[in-house]
């Protein structure tokens, strides 16, 4: 990320219309045209001549702008909530409660995460609080600046606890050297609502999603996700549009790690005036997801560029990458990541630094390319930049054959295990399966009837693509 650039943490990547376009009159007084997403759910920008008191003593919402780089956003998966499948407990409400009891600003990265959702990373902060089969209570991955290794709390973490155990591990956490220690201070320093962990975290492999479009969202409601190619969001555009949220009391608009923004909870009857809306301002809402899954530095012309060759390479080759995702890093060595696989650029050696040398780059991904392993193997290193795109076609053949397979480890053997394959039928546009098994009670189909047998005016329950729409696909399952 662009060091100079300033930044409004935008809590958990939740705000409202209103509270968006008093951010956004704060930054057309400063001269600004455009807003960058951040991947931690926050809004980037260049700010010249310490104007900070000034536009924050125009703001009606009280909104910080913090110019320095100690300070971190709160990261949060509100934005999955009631539009992927989440925990059976765990609601919007909750993160929004959750959220409200910080009154500070954290030097250490916090996630508050869904483990059942693929869009917003669980193990990227210092300390990531992830929800538990237990109703309010969560699992606490600690991984503080200074230790090698992340650590798993002992004890599931009460809702209500989150922000006094995580403001006190702020004030503390400089002298904690093992999670034992860290766990008898705030034993000795808190009364907390603690509950004995039962079983340990399972996190279980997801795809990732299709998050852009307008999606059905229940009955009788939408969401609608926006993803802006080059990561430069018109300010013009972000305030006439939180103009129509306020008119059509939409509540909270929520800013996702992938550089987008999701607004949940659209109503039936707005859908052809949020169409007509978008429409008049030429915004596509149906970009390809090769081009969806990068996870880029914020403007960095190099990267995006890089990721333009490479997304162009996979399309003239006609390459799937469903399930995959990508992160560009200009730090070899870097592993805060949460793509599937990385692509690193090495630093030239200091012999040659003032002569003009090609760019080099290591080839990484997670093991069995599930980001949430936290595990990283080497692929290729010091690669050119035209050797990139075959290594990476090759690096997806790899991932689409180990699909099949489950790796099972224990402290004797390893066995590869053959999974069940199960041929269901899957919406293109945005990925929804319909499996027979269950039927679609969303549009009164019941269990047991065919793909073949649906009604030939059947849509999709979520974007309402026509059964046209549908192919045959095949899921691996245990």
């Amino acid at each position: 990320m662009n060091d100079d650039l300033h930044r409004i943490l935008i809590k958990g990547g939740v705000t409202s219309p209103g509270e968006l376009k008093d951010i956004i009159t704060m930054l057309e007084t400063a001269g600004l045209t455009e807003v960058y997403f951040g991947s931690r759910q926050d809004l980037l920008f260049p700010l010249k001549d310490n104007k900070e008191e000034q536009l924050e003593s125009i703001s009606k919402f009280n909104t910080d702008i913090i110019g320095e780089r100690s300070y971190q956003n709160i990261v949060s998966s509100y934005v999955c909530a009631d539009i992927f499948d989440m925990t059976y407990w765990l609601k919007g409400s909750t993160y929004l409660y959750i959220l409200e009891g910080f009154d500070y600003l954290p030097e250490l990265k916090i996630n508050i995460t869904d483990p059942k959702q693929r869009l917003v990373p669980i193990f990227s902060g210092n300390l990531n609080f992830i929800a538990s089969e237990n109703e309010d209570y969560w699992y606490l991955n600690v991984k503080l600046p200074h230790w090698e290794k992340a650590a798993y709390y002992p004890v599931l973490v009460y809702s209500w606890d989150i922000n006094s155990i995580s403001k006190t591990i702020e004030n503390i956490y400089d002298d904690i050297q093992d999670i034992d220690e860290l766990f008898f201070v705030l034993n000795k320093n808190l009364n907390t609502n603690n509950k004995t962990m039962e079983n340990e975290l399972e996190v279980p492999y997801l795809t990732f999603p299709y998050y852009e479009g307008v999606n059905r969202m229940g009955l009788d409601q939408f969401w609608l996700g926006l993803y802006w190619r080059n990561n430069r969001y018109d300010l013009s555009f972000l305030k006439e549009f939180c103009g129509f949220c306020l008119d059509n009391s939409i509540g909270k608009i929520c800013i996702t790690p992938w550089k987008s923004f999701i607004v949940k909870g659209i109503k039936k009857q707005c859908r052809q005036d949020l169409e007509k809306f978008l429409g008049q301002w030429g915004i596509n809402i149906r970009h390809s997801q090769l081009e969806m899954n990068w996870h880029l530095p914020v403007d960095d012309a190099e990267a995006l560029e890089l990721k333009k060759f490479l997304v162009l390479s996979f399309d003239q080759n006609d390459i799937s990458t469903y399930g995959l995702t990508f992160g560009l890093s200009n730090e070899a060595g870097k592993r805060s990541h949460f793509a599937s696989v990385i692509i690193e650029k090495n630093t030239p050696p200091k012999l040659v630094k003032d002569f003009a040398i090609r760019p080099t780059y290591n080839v990484l991904h997670f093991k069995n390319f599930d980001p949430n392993t936290q595990s990283y193997e080497a692929y290729a290193h010091d690669v050119d930049k035209i050797e990139l795109p075959g290594l990476l076609m090759e690096l997806s053949k790899k991932y689409f054959k180990q699909l099949g397979r489950v790796e099972i480890k224990s402290e004797e053997k390893t066995n590869d295990v053959d999974v069940l394959i199960k041929e269901v039928y899957q919406c293109s546009s945005c990925f929804t399966v319909y499996d027979d098994e269950f039927g679609d009670e969303k549009s009164n189909i019941s269990k047991g009837i065919a793909f073949k047998d649906l009604p030939d005016n059947y849509l999709c329950p979520v974007c309402e693509a026509p059964k046209s729409n549908f192919e045959k696909k095949e899921l691996q399952f245990s």
